[in-house]
C-alpha cells in the first residue's frame, strides 16, 4: 500500500520504531445492500476499503476519500461503527505501526466500482452472505455495521 509523505518523513528521523497512527476503514453498501471489497494488491487478498488520514483530515472524510480514491466510487458516512485499538503489525522492511481504526458504515451515492489507483488488483459488490475470505478484521466489521446494537470485544482478543 503507498506509505503517505507524511509518514515517510517520520521515519525518517523515527527508524523502524513503532509508529501509533490513525486507519479508518469504510464498510460500503449499495442499494442492494451488497458490499464493496477490494482485492489487495500488496498481499492478493479481499478487504474492506481504508487508509490512513493525512494530518488534520477528519476520519470520516477520510473514509470517502480512500473509497472513491481506490474504487471511483463516492459515498457518504452514514454513522460509526467501532474505534479499535488493532495489535501492532511489522512490515516487511521491518518498520513497526500500531493503528486505531475508526471504522464506518458508508453508502454508496455514485460512480461505478472499479480499480481506481494502483492499490487494488480487483474491486466489487460482493452479498454479504456470499463474501469471499476477510478474515475476523473484516467479518467483525461487517456485521456489527448490519447491526445497530453496541459490540464489547475482548481487550486480550486479536480484534
Amino acid at each position: 500500500m503507498a506509505t503517505p509523505d507524511f509518514i515517510r518523513e517520520l521515519r525518517a528521523t523515527a527508524g523502524q520504531q513503532l509508529l501509533w497512527l490513525p486507519g479508518v476503514t469504510a464498510v460500503v453498501f449499495d442499494d442492494q445492500g451488497r458490499v464493496l471489497l477490494g482485492r489487495r494488491s500488496d498481499n492478493g487478498r479481499w478487504s474492506l476499503i481504508g487508509g490512513i488520514p493525512d494530518p488534520g483530515e477528519q476520519p470520516a472524510a477520510c473514509a470517502t476519500r480512500e473509497v472513491e480514491e481506490e474504487t471511483a466510487v463516492r459515498c457518504v458516512v452514514e454513522r460509526l461503527v467501532l474505534v479499535q485499538a488493532l495489535p501492532p503489525v511489522t512490515y516487511d522492511n521491518g518498520d513497526v505501526c500500531q493503528f486505531m481504526d475508526v471504522t464506518f458504515r458508508c453508502r454508496a451515492v455514485g460512480g461505478e466500482a472499479r480499480v481506481n489507483d494502483d492499490e487494488s488488483l480487483e474491486v466489487g459488490w460482493f452479498a454479504v452472505d456470499a463474501l469471499p475470505e476477510l478474515g475476523e478484521f473484516g467479518q467483525v466489521r461487517i456485521k456489527q455495521a448490519l447491526s445497530d446494537a453496541p459490540t464489547w470485544f475482548d481487550p486480550t482478543g486479536p480484534y
